[in-house]
C-alpha cells in the first residue's frame, strides 16, 4: 500500500484539526503503518475509502484514527540532568509546600503512566527520608493526562512488561515499588493511590483540570506547530498557581511565549509563570 499525496493531505489535515499534531511530509510512512489494520479491519482498499469512511460522523473510529497515530514513546525517569533537578530541587520545595497545602502535580501527555509513576516514587522516596518531619503523601495529587485512550487504560492498570521496566528503571526502585506477577511488574498500590489518569485533548479547554503547582510536559509541544504551542502554553499558564513551574522537554523551547521565563536548576531548564503576582521565583 503506497499512500498517494492526496490521502497523505487528507490525513494530515485530519489529525492536525482533531489533536493538534502536524505531521510533517516525509512522515507518510507513519500514516501507512499505524492506520493499515484500521483501514483492514474497515474493509477499506485504499486510505482514500478509508478517510472517505472515518468522514462520515464516524467519531469513533476517528478516535482509532487519532489513538493510532498518537506516539506514545515514553520511559521511567526520563532525562538524567531533569531527574536530577527535580530530586536535588523540584521535590524538595514541593515538600515543603505539601506542609501547608496539598500539591498538585499535572503529567500532561502522560503516555502509559511512566513519568506520572515516576514522580510519585521520586516524592515517596524523598518522604521516607523525611521520617516523620514529612508531610504524608496523601498531601500529593497527581495527574496524568493523553489523548490516547488505549494508554490510559494501561496507565490505570499500573502493569508493566519485562521490556517496559527495563527502560530506564532504577533496580531498588523495581523492587520497593512493583510486585513481580509471573512475567508482569504491577506497581504498588500506595503509588496508585497518589496518581489519577484520565483522557484529555491537549488542544481543548483545561477548565476541569483546576490549577497546578507543577505542570510536565515533556517531549510534546514539538509536535504542534508554532501557534498552538503558544497557545496550549497560555492555557498552562492559567492553569497554574502563583507559585508554581512547568516542565517541558530539554530539547523543547518555549520561545515567543510572554507568560513565562526561564528558571536555571542545576543543568536543568524549568519555567515560572509570570504575570501572578510576583514575577521572581523564590522557591529554592
Amino acid at each position: 500500500m503506497a499512500i498517494s499525496k492526496e490521502e497523505f493531505d487528507l490525513f494530515r489535515t485530519y489529525i492536525k484539526d482533531k489533536s493538534g499534531i502536524t505531521l510533517n511530509y516525509g512522515k507518510e510512512y507513519l500514516v501507512e503503518n499505524r492506520l493499515s489494520v484500521l483501514m483492514a479491519q474497515n474493509g477499506c482498499e485504499t486510505l482514500l475509502d478509508f478517510y472517505k469512511k472515518i468522514s462520515l460522523n464516524n467519531s469513533q473510529l476517528g478516535k482509532k484514527v487519532i489513538d493510532a497515530m498518537t506516539t506514545n514513546e515514553t520511559l521511567w525517569f526520563r532525562d538524567a540532568t531533569f531527574v536530577e533537578a527535580m530530586e536535588d530541587k523540584v521535590i524538595p520545595w514541593l515538600i515543603r509546600k505539601a506542609a501547608k497545602k496539598t500539591v498538585r502535580i499535572w503529567s500532561a501527555a502522560s503516555s502509559t503512566g511512566q513519568e506520572a509513576y515516576s514522580v510519585a516514587m521520586l516524592i515517596d522516596d524523598a518522604l521516607r527520608k523525611g521520617g516523620a518531619a514529612a508531610p504524608p503523601a496523601n498531601r500529593f495529587q497527581i495527574t496524568g493526562t493523553d489523548i490516547s485512550p488505549s494508554v490510559i487504560f494501561m496507565a490505570v492498570a499500573g502493569r508493566y512488561s519485562q521490556l517496559a521496566v527495563s527502560r530506564g528503571m532504577r533496580p531498588e526502585f523495581l523492587t520497593k515499588y512493583f510486585k513481580k506477577e509471573g512475567v508482569v511488574y504491577t506497581i504498588d498500590e500506595k503509588l496508585r493511590n497518589m496518581v489519577t489518569f484520565k483522557q484529555l485533548n491537549l488542544t481543548e479547554s483545561f477548565l476541569t483540570m483546576g490549577q497546578f503547582d507543577l505542570i510536565l510536559c515533556r517531549y510534546v509541544l514539538i509536535y504542534f506547530d508554532e501557534d498552538l504551542k503558544l497557545k496550549i502554553c497560555s492555557k498552562f499558564h492559567k492553569a497554574l498557581h502563583a507559585e508554581s513551574l512547568l516542565a517541558i522537554g530539554a530539547t523543547e523551547s518555549i520561545r515567543g511565549s510572554k507568560d513565562f521565563t526561564r528558571i536555571l536548576t542545576g543543568r536543568s531548564t524549568l519555567y515560572y509563570p509570570l504575570s501572578k503576582g510576583n514575577d521572581t521565583f523564590n522557591g529554592f
